[in-house]
């Protein structure tokens, strides 16, 4: 029996929620292959980067299926469900918000029908000019009603398209893209072709891939190993491609102007997956090694916070000569639950994440690395179970510089205000968390350790230096959108 789903329970405990991400975007276009199992496995592989709901649409050339909910991709998909959505193409989609509240009627794929068919759309980022976006479908609708419901940019960017007084839906794609400002990677589709484009900007990935019988598209590369398709390339920053029975199209849209999110390399994306041409596992050992040059420390032993520190925690111990252990043990089965958890529980706090490995940690002087601080409440709770098992020293070390600026292009770090760094300088952060000392690597390392030129990237999270304009409504948050929709009312 299905249930409507809970919450994330490690986030209903006061602590810190980390930097969430994006959203995972899969197509697969393979005449003869079940389209639908591939799609699930691709979005089983892209789970991280969006836990709050899943969908997928297919085709079978005459009309669309699409099946979402609310969850986890495991949750939301039963066998039953995925044998009934048949077809030769599908796109997919696993959801965290960043415009739009958490709710099913924004799940993605979003779908609209068109003068020349059905258009099925899902998106991985964040447009800044929502705003205006959403005047526009209102003046083409003709009604102030129409929008009613509408609270995505997603939703406005398949609007926007389904409008279009052209002759296809990839003639109304190619009119509607370059009036989109921010990051997106799309994949969409209607009944006969699948569709990909991407930012001029390339802020979020986005890959091709090759199987025997045809073509994937997916954000990060290891959705296209898990499901056996061959690495082809990124598709480009302000490319569009369109793949049928004739193979793959490709155009450019707008001029490639690349500024690829320096965080995916931190933490967002999966360690087996390569953006750039740079393998994210190394590259995060690189990291750790520019940390250990950086900020050394006198410790017995160095310890990641798993699983996102474990890389950059190998390059330390292993640049610093400080032995590597595992110090802390991590629960993972932790995701949605439908339980609200009692008060006794709450207190326990990260201890649900995370627990400590006494006889490893016990009278020695540790270096705890992670990925990032955001709020400072995850770390506070590391530094605070790690003194109870008996640790001597905690020196903490963070794999990026201090975040002091929210991200308006796909993460949902936190508010100006909530962010620790932005208001208070290392020395008190530190004192803040409780340990002994605290080193940030700094940007020009992190940089340096990607191996991509600081030109092509953007790093406005650390830095306030947005290279896409941020217009004053994007103060508002994710949920503007229901905000303008209330006060219209």
């Amino acid at each position: 029996m299905r249930r409507p789903d809970g919450l994330l329970n490690h986030n209903l405990l006061g602590e810190d929620k980390g930097p969430q991400d994006a959203c995972g975007v899969f197509g697969v276009w393979a005449p003869g292959e079940e389209v639908a199992k591939l799609s699930f496995y691709g979005l089983y592989a892209l789970q991280h980067r969006g836990t709050e709901s899943a969908g997928i649409a297919t085709s079978d050339g005459e009309r669309i299926l699409i099946f979402k909910d609310m969850g986890l991709v495991s949750q939301v998909f039963t066998e039953g469900d995925l044998a009934t959505l048949k077809g030769n193409l599908a796109i997919g989609h696993c959801r965290y918000s960043t415009t739009g509240s958490s709710t099913w009627v924004n799940a993605q794929p979003t779908l609209r029908p068109t003068k020349y068919g059905t258009l099925a759309l899902a998106h991985n980022g964040n447009l800044t000019n929502t705003g205006d976006l959403a005047e526009l479908v209102q003046k083409l609708e003709g009604s102030a009603t129409s929008m009613s419901g509408i609270t995505t940019d997603t939703e406005i960017m398949t609007a926007l398209i389904a409008l279009q007084n052209e002759k296809n839906v990839e003639a109304s794609a190619l009119a509607v893209l370059p009036q989109l400002e921010g990051a997106f990677s799309l994949v969409f589709m209607d009944e006969h072709t699948l569709y990909a484009a991407r930012d001029r900007h390339g802020v979020r990935p986005l890959v091709l891939g090759k199987l025997e019988t045809g073509w994937v598209v997916a954000s990060e590369s290891a959705a296209l190993d898990i499901v056996g398709a061959a690495f082809v390339r990124e598709i480009e920053p302000g490319e569009f491609i369109a793949i049928d029975k004739n193979g793959v199209r490709s155009q450019r849209w707008a001029e490639a102007q690349p500024k690829g999110c320096l965080f995916e390399y931190v933490y967002l994306a999966r360690p087996d997956t390569t953006i750039a041409g740079s393998g994210i596992h190394k590259t995060r050992v690189a990291i750790g090694a520019q940390l250990a040059q950086e900020a050394p420390a006198e410790a017995d032993l160095v310890i990641p916070v798993p699983e996102s520190g474990t890389p950059a925690a190998i390059g330390y111990a292993k640049e610093s000569g400080i032995p590597f252990g595992l110090g802390l043990v991590k629960n993972s089965y932790v995701g949605r639950t439908f339980i609200q958890p009692s008060q006794t529980i709450r207190q326990l706090g990260i201890r649900l994440k995370l627990n400590p490995l006494r006889e490893i940690i016990e009278g020695k002087r540790i270096v705890v690395v992670d990925d990032s601080i955001v709020r400072g409440n995850t770390q506070r709770a590391i530094v605070r179970m790690l003194r109870e098992a008996g640790a001597r020293e905690i020196h903490v070390r963070i794999s990026s510089p201090p975040v002091k600026w929210p991200c308006y292009y796909g993460i949902d770090f936190a508010t100006k205000a909530e962010l620790i760094a932005n208001g208070l300088e290392v020395e008190e952060i530190r004192r803040s968390i409780g340990a002994d000392s605290l080193g940030y690597v700094s940007l020009d390392g992190l940089i340096a350790a990607t191996q991509v030129a600081s030109d092509r990237l953007c790093s406005a999270c650390f830095t306030g230096q947005y290279p896409i304009r941020i217009p004053e409504d994007m103060s508002e948050g994710k949920l503007r959108l229901e905000i303008t929709e209330v006060h219209g009312h």
